[in-house]
């Protein structure tokens, strides 16, 4: 029980995150992601790291989390000072994207994480938690995808349709996948297939290739597993 407890607040975390409290006429004027919005805030995190002597204005995460939610941008070190004020579509201002960092490291780079794939993953961890109270702890599994990662039989979650999430790269439709754990992820195997062919990129088994659709857009892959390629470069899951 203290498990499914667990999960759910986990879940409940997701859901406040994600934007289901946003007011509906805010969420109507932004969700529309903006070059220049995120190249402003580029600017002021760039200030604010200079200024600082090498800090990063992020919150602090867990050492284990996901390594596209691991750096989410904290307006309140740079505004009002480096910026206005969080742009219209951040999440701070009642917009549907959180601002982020990939390669903090390196070269911190400011790209959007859309929070509204959280609304349709905490719908299915509601039916999941659901199922697995009343069913010894077991998920249910479909068909087995890959080592570790299934899909969902939404009809024993009493769910009439699969559901689906918005990729941010095509706009097409994305799937949910589950591990062994009962965790729930965004299937982007599809983006990547496009990705891989749209710019010709060639990589070694082994090698996470997400990377790839963060290089050549504004948004990173939330909710993902790592991928690879196979000896056909075509996107597989990553099984370390």
């Amino acid at each position: 029980m203290k498990k499914f407890m667990l999960t759910s607040i986990v879940g409940l975390t997701i859901f406040v995150l994600s934007g289901c409290l946003y007011p509906t006429e805010r969420m109507s004027q932004n969700q529309v992601p903006y070059k220049d919005q995120v190249a402003s805030v580029q600017t002021a995190v760039d200030q604010f790291k200079q200024e600082s002597g090498g800090l990063l204005p992020i919150k602090t995460k867990d050492m284990d989390t996901p390594i596209y939610q691991k750096y989410p941008i904290d307006f309140t070190k740079i505004v009002p000072r480096y910026m206005q004020d969080a742009p219209g579509n951040s999440y701070e201002s009642g917009g549907v994207f959180a601002y982020v960092l990939v390669d903090a490291e390196t070269k911190p780079t400011v790209k959007l994480l859309d929070l509204r794939m959280a609304d349709t993953i905490q719908d299915v961890n509601v039916h999941l938690n659901i199922y697995r109270q009343n069913h010894k702890g077991y998920v249910p599994f479909k068909d087995v995808i890959a080592p570790g990662v299934f899909s969902i039989n939404y009809k024993k979650l009493n769910m009439k349709e699969p559901p689906v999430v918005t990729s941010p790269y095509t706009g097409n439709s994305l799937s949910l996948i589950v591990n062994g754990q009962g965790d729930v992820f965004v299937d982007y195997r599809p983006d990547l297939y496009d990705a891989i062919q749209k710019h010709k990129s060639s990589y070694k088994p082994g090698e996470d290739i997400r990377k790839l659709l963060v290089e050549n857009s504004d948004f990173v892959p939330a909710y993902s597993l790592p991928y690879t390629v196979n000896d056909k470069n075509e996107p597989i899951f990553f099984k370390k």
